[in-house]
C-alpha cells in the first residue's frame, strides 16, 4: 500500500519524539554507527510497544521542531546502500524496511522506516543491544532483553530445553551436513576453516540450534536420533508420507528432520511430463516435481506446525498432486498475502525453530516461501499451488503436477514476459474459479483471453503485440529471476558492472507505474538478493561498487 509520506511526516512531528521516533537535522553526512544504533533502539522499542513500524527521520531541526532539510546521502545509491549495511551489522540480520526521501518547500526529508525486533529476538547492533529513554539513546537493560526473550519462552513450544537429552542423542551426520549448510549460508562472514575449528556443541550454540550447551526441542526435531523422539513425548515429532489412490502405502518418518525431508522427497514418484509449444513438434519435458518446490513446502509445514496439537505433518501423494498439511491456523495474514514476496510476518508460532531452520538455510524468515513457491510452479508451466483450510486449526496446500489446461502452460511458454499476477489471474480462469471484471478486461486487452462470463478461457491464438497492448506491457513488472538473468548475462559479457551501468541496463525495463525512487530500490533490493544468494559480489567500496559474478558461478 502506497504511503502518504507528506501526511504521515506531519504526523510524526505533530506528536513528536517518543520512543518509536527519532527526528535529527544530519545535515551533509551522519556516521553509519550513530544510525545503526538508533536502528537496534527503535526495533526493539517498537517491539516492546508491540506497533509495526519505527522511524529514524532527518532532516528535522530538533529544538524548533521545523523542516530545515538534510543533504545525507544525496546520492540515490548510496542511500539505498544503506540497508545493505544495516543487515550486515545487525544481530540478527535485519534492515530497514524502506528508505523515503521527501522534497519539501523547506528541503529534503529522509525517512528511515525500522520494522520491529522479530518476537523473542533482540536487535543488536555490532553485539550491543540498543533502547530509548525518552528522547535519549541508552542500552537495552538486561530487563527489557529478558522481556523481548521471554516472548518466545512464554509460548514457544520449540525454544523449551530438554534437562536429560546431551548431545550424543544427535545424529552425527545430520550436525555434519548442518554445519556444511551454515557455511555455506556464512560464507561471507566466516571463514570455512574457522567454522571447522569450532566443536559440535559451539557450532550448535552459534547455529541458534541449542541454547548454552543445552539440547532444546528444535535440535531434537532438526538433528535428533531417530530414537531421541521420545524427548518430546507426548507430543509426536513425525512427518507421514501416505500413497493414495489404486495402490495404497504409508510410511512415517522422525528425527532428525534436516535429513529426512530429502527421505520423503526421494519416495515420490516424479517423471517427465511432455508439453508441445505451439508450432513445433518438439516438446518440453518438465518433471511432475520440482525438488526444491517440495522441501519448501516441507520445511514450511515443520516451521510452522503447532506442535502442542499433538498432530502429525501429513504429505499425501496422489496421481495429479501432492498435499502437505500441517496442524494450526495460518499464523499472520493469508496465503494470498505472501504471493508477490512483499510481506513480512513479525510473528511466527515457533520463533526458536524457525531461526534455527533458517541458520541452517531450510527457510527464509522473510515470507519468501510461498512466493518462491509460486515463482517455481510458473518456470516449470504448472499450475499454481491452492490453501485450504480442512477445519479451523490446519492447513493445506497442494501442489499440482499434473496440466489442468494445456492453453495455460503453452501461454507461458511463448509469453515470457507475463508478471506473476497475471499468471495468478490466468491461473484461476483455468480452474474455473471467480475472477474480477477489471482484470478480466485487461487480460482480454493483452489477448490472453476470450469468451464472455461464465465462460471466460485462456485465448488459444498468440496475438501480436500491438501498439496497445505494448503500453499495457510496459506497465507490467517482471519477475525478479528475469532482471537478475540480465544482470547475470551483463556480468558474463563485460565482466563487470558499476551501479550506474546497472540501472542503464534495468531502467527503462521496469513497470512505468514506479516512480524514480521505486525504481532505485527495486534495483537495489535485486543487487542484494543476488549478492545474498552468493550470485554476484561487491569487488568495489560500498560508495563506488564494482559488481562482478561470484567465484563458484564462474564456470
Amino acid at each position: 500500500m502506497e504511503i502518504n509520506l507528506k501526511q504521515t511526516l506531519n504526523t510524526l512531528i505533530g506528536q513528536w519524539e517518543n520512543e518509536v521516533v527519532e527526528f535529527k537535522q544530519a545535515g551533509n553526512d551522519y556516521h553509519t554507527d550513530k544510525i545503526g544504533r538508533y536502528f537496534s533502539a527503535l526495533s526493539n522499542e517498537a517491539n516492546l510497544r508491540d506497533i509495526e513500524k519505527s522511524w529514524l527521520i532527518f532532516g528535522i531541526n530538533d529544538k524548533s521542531k521545523t523542516v530545515v532539510g538534510t543533504d545525507f546521502r544525496k546520492d540515490k545509491e548510496r542511500l539505498q546502500s544503506f540497508k545493505m549495511q544495516i543487515s550486515e551489522n545487525s544481530e540478527p540480520s535485519v534492515t530497514m524496511r524502506n528508505i523515503f526521501e521527501l522534497e519539501t518547500e523547506k528541503g529534503r526529508v529522509v525517512l528511515f522506516e525500522i520494522p520491529p525486533a522479530p518476537q523473542g529476538l533482540p536487535i543488536a547492533w555490532k553485539g550491543h543491544y540498543y533502547a530509548r529513554s525518552g528522547e535519549s539513546l541508552t542500552h537495552l537493560g538486561i530487563d527489557k532483553q529478558d522481556e523481548i526473550r521471554n516472548q518466545s519462552k512464554n509460548s514457544d513450544w520449540s525454544v523449551k530445553v530438554i534437562p536429560e537429552a546431551t548431545i550424543e542423542h544427535l545424529d552425527e551426520t545430520a550436525i555434519k551436513e548442518a554445519r556444511k549448510a551454515f557455511t555455506k549460508k556464512y560464507s561471507n562472514r566466516f571463514d570455512s576453516t574457522e567454522i571447522e575449528s569450532w566443536s559440535d556443541i559451539t557450532f550448535l550454540n552459534r547455529a541458534k540450534i541449542c541454547i548454552d550447551d543445552k539440547i532444546t526441542r528444535t535440535a531434537i526435531l532438526l538433528l535428533g536420533k531417530s530414537e531421541s523422539a521420545h524427548f518430546l513425548n507426548p507430543y509426536p515429532a513425525q512427518i507421514t508420507w501416505k500413497l493414495e489412490g489404486e495402490e495404497k502405502a504409508y510410511q512415517h518418518f522422525g528425527p532428525p528432520f534436516f535429513l529426512n525431508t530429502t527421505s520423503i522427497y526421494q519416495k515420490i514418484r516424479n517423471f517427465q511430463v511432455r508439453i508441445l509449444p505451439y508450432n513445433t513438434l518438439l516438446p518440453i519435458e518438465v518433471s511432475k516435481y520440482d525438488q526444491k518446490i517440495v522441501l519448501e513446502a516441507m520445511h514450511n509445514c515443520i516451521a510452522h506446525q503447532d506442535y502442542k496439537r499433538n498432530g502429525r505433518i501429513i504429505v499425501a501423494e496422489y496421481n495429479d498432486k501432492l498435499t502437505f498439511e500441517n496442524e494450526g491456523y495460518f499464523f499472520e495474514g493469508k496465503p494470498e498475502d505472501y504471493f508477490f514476496g512483499e510481506k513480512t510476518p513479525r510473528k511466527y508460532r515457533n520463533p526458536f525453530l524457525a531461526q534455527a531452520m533458517a541458520e541452517l538455510n531450510m527457510i527464509d524468515t522473510m515470507g519468501y516461501g510461498i512466493h518462491e513457491i509460486h515463482k517455481g510452479q510458473a518456470k516449470r508451466y504448472f499450475p499454481l499451488p491452492d490453501y485450504e483450510f480442512p477445519d479451523t486449526n490446519s492447513v493445506k496446500m497442494i501442489l499440482y503436477g499434473k496440466i489442468v489446461d494445456h492453453l495455460y502452460s503453452k501461454l507461458l511458454i511463448e509469453r515470457t514476459d507475463l508478471s506473476l499476477s497475471d499468471i495468478i489471474s490466468l491461473d484461476k480462469i483455468q480452474k474455473k474459479r471467480i475472477i474480477d471484471d477489471e482484470i478480466i478486461k485487461n487480460l482480454r486487452k493483452a489477448g490472453l483471453v476470450e469468451g464472455r462470463k461464465p465462460n471466460i478461457h485462456i485465448s488459444g491464438k498468440i496475438a501480436k503485440i500491438t501498439n496497445k497492448k505494448a503500453e499495457y506491457i510496459k506497465t507490467k513488472a517482471q519477475d525478479d529471476d528475469y532482471y537478475a538473468k540480465l544482470i547475470f548475462d551483463y556480468l558474463t559479457n563485460f565482466k563487470s558492472a558499476s551501479r550506474e551501468d546497472i540501472n542503464n541496463l534495468l531502467w527503462n525495463k521496469l513497470s512505468d507505474l514506479l516512480d524514480d525512487n521505486q525504481k532505485d530500490s527495486k534495483i537495489a533490493n535485486l543487487l542484494t538478493k543476488l549478492r545474498r544468494n552468493d550470485k554476484i559480489k561487491n569487488d568495489g567500496s560500498r560508495s563506488t561498487p564494482k559488481w562482478i559474478i561470484a567465484e563458484r558461478n564462474e564456470k
